[in-house]
């Protein structure tokens, strides 16, 4: 049924701003990766001075036994003053040989490892942790607070690095740049690498920029101890991001978050796309949580924080909501492709034009900041948005050459074949999407880990971080289970 022409124009415009919504992300990381290079010249070394305060490391473990012994020698010899550092292993009511293995340490270096036990474990890292700070705090000696996982390993002169910045006084805590250094790599770990780098060393030092740190990360957080005396002296417990929280807590407290990208801290990561993906579920179940907590925060500038201002806004919010603006995107695509308009095929172009060019500078941008990842996983940040997004890319960028091809390996196309492949194309958002949440299944067939990380390198490795982030949204909307799961560790980083 033909519509009247001002209903038809005006369901156009709609469609249009529809679009353009949902093209949202593409411009908050253009304007991210546009940032970044002022982060030469707005950034914190003018005011960090070297300092070395008195550091107590807090390490939570469970059934940690394998990599705890190594994780406390390498503590014991980072480029850091003997007299200074303390190391309190948390021991979460373990069932290994970790208290053993802790206990050793302990005698070895009386004073210097404290091993702490919990009769009843399972609550959760906050809980962990607190029971740590509690005994840190109680005593004077403390002036900062490290706190890191059992599994880490510190470069020998990253607590030095991170430790400068608290000289400044209105510094509250200082995070690291974890990146993934496992010795035997596979396709996944190596993703995870690529992303570690525009998440983190890219996009934390635009968050330098703009006043406001999303995330301290779990693993390398360094904090004054007036920074936790002033949240209360404990990891807010409650929801399964509690690094975000104690993040957003202390910046509304009015102290300023600062990520040192030279202080490297490497980290073991998820090998199977099952692990990655109950890993990932509880941060995204986490920041949903968080979500709701901080609604009087989002988009309302203060005068003590840059948390309510329309970058972090918009920073946040790309990332939360991607695969509904994803989604948003392709369906009002394809409604124009329904409607006969004329302007499909150009809205088309103009988004996947847009995304492609994002794409090239960010990731250009993002690997020489990291050569070494880079080196052993360039096939990976090639093909970061999947080989069937570098298709439409193509697509968009030469569609004539496109359309050449197409005659010659389909012969002309009718009609109806057309626009099934249009709808193909401008579907391809959520086809990624359901190609994502695939893998995970397919992972479990004969033969399923090679098969799954085809699926990954077809459907992106980004669309499987946005399955992941829906399957989020199913999960608190049904208020599933919300228990933390522990991330399996065997002790695979190298120094």
């Amino acid at each position: 049924m033909s519509l009247p022409d001002g209903v038809q124009l005006a369901l156009v415009v709609l469609l249009l701003v529809c679009v353009l919504l949902g093209t949202t992300p593409v411009f908050n990381t253009a304007f991210q990766f546009l940032v970044l290079p002022l982060h030469a010249f707005k950034n914190h070394y003018r005011r960090a001075a070297p300092y070395a305060p008195n550091v107590a490391v807090i390490v939570p473990a469970w059934n940690e036994g394998l990599v705890i012994g190594a994780s406390i020698d390498r503590l014991l010899a980072l480029e850091y003053p003997e007299d200074r550092l303390r190391i309190y292993v948390v021991d979460d009511a373990s069932t290994d040989d970790t208290p053993e293995v802790v206990l050793r340490k302990a005698a070895e270096h009386p004073g210097r490892v404290v091993h702490l036990r919990r009769d009843v474990g399972g609550e959760g890292k906050a809980h962990t942790l607190n029971h740590g700070i509690s005994r840190v705090l109680g005593e004077p000696w403390a002036e900062a607070i490290l706190i890191m996982d059992a599994d880490v390993i510190f470069e020998h002169d990253s607590l030095r690095k991170m430790s400068r910045h608290l000289a400044d006084e209105r510094v509250g805590a200082v995070t690291a740049y974890i990146a993934e250094g496992s010795a035997d790599r596979n396709y996944l770990t190596r993703f995870i690498g690529i992303e570690y780098i525009i998440a983190q060393l890219a996009s934390r030092r635009a968050q330098n920029v703009l006043g406001a740190i999303a995330c301290l990360a779990g693993g390398a957080q360094l904090h004054s101890r007036a920074n936790l005396e002033a949240i209360g002296g404990r990891i807010p417990t409650g929801t399964l991001a509690e690094d975000t929280m104690t993040t957003f807590e202390s910046q509304l407290a009015g102290r300023r978050m600062v990520f040192e990208p030279h202080a490297v801290v490497l980290a073991e990561e998820p090998r199977t796309v099952d692990a990655l993906w109950k890993q990932r579920l509880r941060w995204a179940r986490g920041n949903v949580q968080l979500t709701s907590i901080y609604r009087r925060v989002w988009f309302r500038p203060s005068r003590h924080h840059r948390l309510g201002s329309l970058s972090f806004g918009l920073t946040w919010f790309s990332i939360l909501l991607l695969p509904a603006w994803m989604l948003l995107a392709a369906v009002a695509l394809f409604s124009l492709l329904l409607l006969h308009s004329e302007v499909a095929e150009s809205v088309f172009r103009f988004m996947w034009i847009a995304a492609s060019c994002t794409y090239l500078f960010s990731i250009l941008l993002s690997v020489q900041l990291d050569p070494r990842t880079a080196a052993v996983s360039w096939r990976e940040a090639l093909l970061f948005p999947g080989v069937g997004a570098m298709l439409l890319m193509l697509i968009a960028l030469f569609p004539y050459q496109s359309d050449q091809l197409l005659t010659q390996w389909f012969g002309t196309l009718g009609p109806a074949d057309r626009f099934l492949f249009a709808s193909l194309l401008y579907l391809w958002g959520p086809i990624s999407l359901l190609g994502a949440w695939a893998a995970r299944h397919a992972e479990r067939l004969p033969a399923g880990r090679f098969l799954a990380g085809l699926m990954i390198y077809l459907f992106g490795y980004g669309s499987l971080l946005c399955a992941i982030t829906v399957d989020s949204y199913i999960k608190e909307w049904r208020r599933a289970d919300a228990s933390w799961v522990k991330t399996e560790k065997v002790g695979r980083v190298v120094s």
